[in-house]
């Protein structure tokens, strides 16, 4: 089983680059360098040049991507700048430089974010290469005299894989009052995070290497499953032109290890589902990119691939939504877990053989746990009772093996622990889960699932590497069939270890670099046989400092808790025993 989380943006922040940081020497970003006039039409096809804002005191030029995450989350944020300071003489100017984005797409995003300022459209990348720009979003600042003053982020709310109650530093805000106010700017160069703007590539493609004959296939075993329309990616890559369009994304994202998701250390254990990519498939995107992303032959195409719409189950015996009444997610800011409590209204036990959660709007749907809180059962106020279904992008049902199942007593609540993202627009989501039952007498092996757990810990400020242990022991013989690492914003690293009653110890599975946006579960190949007296002992490490750029607040103790800015430290697992 799988316990989920995604990026939205997350999932949906999956294609973004990695953050940086002011420069000791921004000339060499172009600071000060004047910009000469330029002509660019926008999507309604009027003609626009930079001599036409002449009695404007600053433009703001604004590199963007309609399917960039980062983009999408700062689209309502840069149409309220531009209505802040357009009565003080600023001009902003949008320009659309990615080949993947046409006309009515860039016109349907400006709608969206009720963007007023003009969105230019790029097709040869002049203008992108008169600034130099790299990503998106990335701004940049001119004076009265069009020299460059300012380069980079707009502010700091949003990044890499987190995202922030509020900005702390407004660096173009900070900047256009500066320039306004004829003052040196204070930070003239921070770096921008965002998606790697598509250019039109000026290698001719050649080589061996071409997306007809290897990487077609690679992306969709590797991709699709997220990257198709209607899923959580924030863009496809189900044909050549998608895949050529984000080449130089693709490339970094796989060479840095943020795609595809996957973090358990390949030394240890066997999973079901591995999605790490081989240095030899890392090695055959690189030399696509590099030779120009040749598309060879379109004959070569794999067949596509089937996807189950609907129910990745048979179809449930009972459905179970999370409230009457849908919740209403915010555009942006960090929305608090929310919690929900149904009766079923089980007047008999039932054995779950299959359950899949499912999400109403899968965009804004970072997560869902779905625990069963039995008859009389105390628990922690975070931890809400037994999991028995989740929800992450791209994630599979929970099915039973052959003669095994959940056993849930009567009188039984079903608890929903959701997980929202916001992505820059309102939405309303009401998830569900689907269950699917069997006979008692058909079960041989009862599955369940358990926690090495440690409540009682707290993390102290500034501190890089804190680390908390966790364990539990087996009383029975048992069958260990995955393993599901928990932590929040501060988790670093996540150990599973067999300590057995020989005294011998074994690594069952080593998360060197946790991410809290992708938690993902591993599932064994085959179950693991532990045998009676055996301690699975769990070691967490946290990272509390400033270095951590998920990290609310690295100035706090942190204690335990079920809200982000809080921590967790739950090894959970799910295993098989007969009965």
């Amino acid at each position: 089983m799988q316990i989920a989380a995604s990026l939205q943006a997350i999932l949906a922040l999956f294609m973004l680059a990695a953050v940086g940081g002011d420069t000791n020497d921004p000339t060499r970003k172009g600071i000060g360098r004047q910009v000469h006039t330029f002509e660019l039409h926008d999507f309604r096809g009027k003609l626009h040049s930079l001599d036409d804002y002449a009695d404007k005191q600053v433009i703001v030029v604004v590199f963007l991507g309609t399917e960039c995450p980062l983009v999408q989350l700062y689209g309502g944020r840069l149409a309220e700048l531009d209505a802040k300071y357009a009565e003080r003489g600023v001009q902003f100017l949008g320009i659309n430089a990615n080949r993947q984005d046409n006309l009515t797409e860039i016109g349907a995003f400006a709608r969206i974010n009720q963007i007023r300022f003009p969105i230019l459209k790029d097709p040869r990348n002049e203008v992108a290469n008169l600034f130099g720009a790299e990503r998106t979003p990335e701004v940049f600042v001119l004076d009265r005299g069009r020299a460059i003053r300012y380069r980079g982020r707009i502010d700091d709310q949003y990044g890499v894989g987190y995202q922030k109650a509020k900005a702390v530093r407004s660096h173009l805000s900070t900047a256009i009052e500066e320039v306004l106010a004829e003052e040196p700017v204070t930070h003239p160069f921070v770096e921008a995070v965002g998606c790697i703007i598509g250019r039109v590539s000026t290698v001719k493609p050649s080589g061996d290497v071409t997306y007809g004959n290897q990487i077609s296939r690679l992306i969709q075993d590797r991709c699709i499953e997220c990257h198709r329309p209607g899923e959580i990616a924030p863009f496809p890559l189900t044909n050549y032109d998608d895949a050529a369009a984000w080449s130089e994304m693709i490339r970094e994202v796989v060479n840095e290890g943020r795609m595809p998701p996957w973090f358990a250390n390949p030394e240890y254990g066997e999973f079901k589902g591995d999605a790490h990519l081989s240095n030899e498939e890392k090695h055959l995107i690189n030399t696509w990119v590099e030779n120009g992303c040749p598309e060879g032959d379109s004959n070569k195409l794999p067949s596509p691939r089937d996807f189950v719409e609907g129910w990745g189950i048979k179809q449930p015996h009972a459905v179970f939504h999370m409230s009457d009444e849908p919740f209403q997610v915010p555009a942006e800011g960090v929305i608090n877990y929310k919690y929900y409590t149904i009766d079923p209204g089980w007047k008999e036990d039932k054995w779950i053989t299959a359950s899949e959660a499912r999400p109403g709007d899968r965009s804004v749907v970072h997560h869902i746990l779905v625990f069963i809180k039995k008859p009389g059962r105390k628990y922690f106020p975070a931890l809400p009772g037994e999991l028995i279904s989740a929800y992450a992008p791209g994630m599979k049902p929970t099915v039973s093996s052959p003669n095994m199942a959940f056993h849930v007593p009567r009188g039984s609540k079903i608890i929903f622990q959701m997980h929202y993202t916001a992505n820059g627009a309102p939405h309303e989501d009401r998830s569900y889960v689907g269950f699917r039952f069997c006979d008692e007498k058909d079960v041989a092996m009862e599955v369940e699932s358990g926690m090495a757990i440690n409540v009682a810990f707290f993390i102290p400020p500034r501190n890089p590497d804190y680390k908390i242990v966790a364990a539990q022991r087996f009383h029975r013989d048992t069958y260990l069939l995955g393993v599901n690492p928990h932590m929040h914003l501060r988790g670093k690293a996540f150990r599973y270890e067999a300590l057995y009653p020989n005294g011998t110890r074994e690594i069952l599975m080593d998360c060197p670099r946790y991410d809290f946006n992708w938690q993902l579960g591993y599932q064994f190949t085959e179950p693991k046989y532990i045998p009676k007296g055996t301690r699975l002992l769990c070691t967490a490490h946290y990272d509390n400092s400033s270095d951590n750029l998920n990290n609310p607040d690295p100035n706090r103790w942190v204690m335990f808790g079920e809200q982000n800015w809080n921590e967790m430290m739950i090894g959970f697992f799910f295993t098989a025993t007969k009965r």
